[in-house]
């Protein structure tokens, strides 16, 4: 939003700002649009972070390409690439426009003097961690250098309100890298996310002073560049086996977007002294608290089983909305029993073996249905926000042990 006070430095009451509705600029991708907010919003200062090759700076080239024209001129800076590199990799993703800007510079300087000779619309810089600032000493990517080069760019942004995209390295762990305080600074933080061998890319938002942290935007990797996923679930699902123990469907809401995905789960017995508990796509101390249910509150013996979790297709689930589905996983596959293929579950676990109930139960269960499924095993609480009278047949139950006998029926 734009604020409209005479002078800063002066006290005002909430009531007495007047500001007025900022029109936000639409990407081409509506994935990429529904992450960010609803697009961008001028003179903000966004952050994108991933893993190496993950294809931050393919993303971004696109972008800047689709939005480059003659009243939108973009400047494209590559600290990394020159300008032949990145010709190069346009030409690949077949890329080409009159009205982007490239610039190969890593001096502080001298993009800031390019960015008052262009007055462009967009800034995109590629990466932070190699710009520098040459009054001080200090090499580029140090804590030092990349805190006062943000700071700069930041004050350049609100300034001429032009809207600042920063491409930023991360560490060994997966966090940024540089100093904390970046992430402060910036109002909006994204991170993309996804394995390397796999073809699915998920943009999410850690940080969003513009709009929800709970929305995701789902890429697919292919020749041409990132292409958006309209329907991530049919698209999780669709390599699904249905005669197999150990797979479940949950469906998790992710902002406004409810997500079906596929757990798989495999028992095994240890070989070892402790056995093991890995997870991917899922917290691994989540794990541990499920499977700590499943042997108090149900009686399974898991002490000398290995225990594997996997979310297929690379996604990640945070919501505690999946764990009935987890939990119907590995007693699957702990039983040898499968899951009805067009069955989905829904439901969080409380440390009592009860389901507890999740929020809005009707747009997942639509979901669900849009894809062809024909039963559901939802909390019992959450039966009165149901219609019993639609195609699709619902088990409501309240603890674990009804849960696995309506799944594994």
């Amino acid at each position: 939003m734009k604020i409209a006070i005479k002078d800063n430095s002066e006290v005002i009451k909430l009531s007495g700002v007047n500001y007025e509705q900022e029109q936000r600029v639409q990407v081409s991708s509506n994935e990429f649009n529904r992450v960010l907010g609803g697009g961008i919003v001028r003179g903000s200062v966004v952050l994108v972070g991933g893993d190496p090759g993950i294809g931050k700076s393919t993303l971004m080239l696109q972008e800047s390409v689709a939005l480059a024209g003659e009243t939108f001129p973009v400047l494209y800076v590559s600290g990394e690439e020159s300008v032949n590199q990145t010709k190069l990799r346009a030409e690949r993703l077949n890329l080409n426009s009159d009205h982007l800007y490239l610039l190969a510079a890593t001096d502080l300087n001298h993009i800031l003097s390019q960015i008052d000779k262009i007055t462009p619309s967009l800034v995109i810089i590629d990466s932070i961690q190699t710009i520098y600032q040459p009054v001080f000493e200090s090499s580029p990517g140090t804590i030092g250098q990349v805190r006062e080069c943000a700071f700069a760019l930041l004050k350049t942004a609100k300034a001429k309100n032009i809207p600042v995209f920063l491409i930023g390295h991360v560490t060994k762990s997966g966090n940024l890298a540089g100093p904390k305080v970046l992430e402060h600074m910036v109002d909006a933080l994204l991170h993309f996310e996804g394995d390397r061998d796999h073809i699915y890319r998920i943009l999410r938002a850690d940080k969003n002073r513009f709009g929800s942290t709970r929305e995701i935007g789902v890429f697919e990797m292919q020749e041409s560049g990132l292409v958006e996923v309209a329907n991530p679930s049919a698209l999780f699902l669709q390599h699904r086996k249905d005669n197999i123990s150990g797979s479940s469907v949950v469906c998790t809401l992710q902002g406004t977007r409810p997500l079906l995905a596929e757990i798989q789960a495999l028992v095994t017995p240890s070989s070892y002294g402790v056995p093991q508990r890995n997870s991917t796509g899922i917290d691994n101390k989540r794990l541990a608290l499920l499977l700590a249910v499943l042997e108090k509150r149900v009686g399974y013996g898991l002490t000398t089983q290995d225990v594997f979790v996997n979310v297929a297709g690379g996604a990640r689930i945070d919501e505690p909305s999946a764990d009935l589905g987890i939990l119907v996983a590995i007693a699957s596959n702990f039983n040898d029993r499968v899951v009805a293929g067009q069955t989905v579950i829904i439901g969080e676990i409380g440390l009592g073996g009860e389901i507890r109930s999740v929020p809005q139960i009707d747009k997942r269960l639509e979901e669900a249905k849009k894809l062809g499924f024909t039963k559901a095993v939802i909390p019992k609480f959450c039966l009165k926000n149901v219609d019993q009278n639609g195609s699709l047949e619902i088990a409501a139950v309240e603890k674990v042990t009804d849960a696995l006998e309506e799944a594994l029926s």
